[in-house]
């Protein structure tokens, strides 16, 4: 059974869905195999399940995204909003181990900084702000559109996000 099965077939929803496809994932890594088929064929809600799960695989095991680093980029930009913040969550938490193949992103999460959808938002600062982190190559031509982006953000929560990243990067 692949992951898209596994959602469609589930007698469970919500978080209890979530984190028991999360378990699964991390328990068999095979679930994942379709993982791109899944976020063609699902449906919105169905692909922001599919993100999700690999965002919260990803946390513990940022080698399980690996394959996947493409796919999850074209992602950001899709038009529910629970597929473009979990697809930047998925970003930011294998940035550390993927620097180079993570900056391909950059200009779609700088798009998702100006998305009206504040975890949206918040999801992006995060993202550009590990990619910043981990990748000191691109640090000149990032910090400055960090910067900007900080400058025209409303949401406290979204920019403590992007002070957070820019303090890390001057340490």
């Amino acid at each position: 059974m692949d992951l898209l099965e596994e959602i469609k077939t589930s007698n469970k929803k919500g978080k209890g869905l979530l984190f028991y496809l999360s378990k699964k994932v991390k328990e068999d890594k095979t679930l994942l195999k379709n993982f791109k088929e899944s976020l063609v064929n699902g449906t919105p809600v169905e692909k922001g399940t599919c993100m999700e799960v690999m965002e919260y695989a990803s946390k513990d095991n940022p080698g399980v995204a690996a394959p996947f680093i493409d796919d999850v980029i074209k992602y950001l930009n899709f038009n529910a909003l629970r597929v473009k913040w979990e697809a930047a969550r998925v970003i930011a938490n294998i940035a550390m181990r993927y620097p180079e193949r993570v900056a391909k992103a950059i200009d779609n999460l700088l798009k998702n900084t100006k998305d009206k959808g504040t975890v949206v938002r918040w999801s992006a600062a995060f993202a550009l702000g590990e990619i910043a982190k981990n990748n000191p190559k691109i640090q000149s031509e990032l910090i400055p559109k960090i910067e900007k982006a900080l400058s025209s953000e409303d949401n406290n929560g979204v920019k403590n996000v992007y002070i957070k990243a820019l303090k890390a990067i001057k340490k």
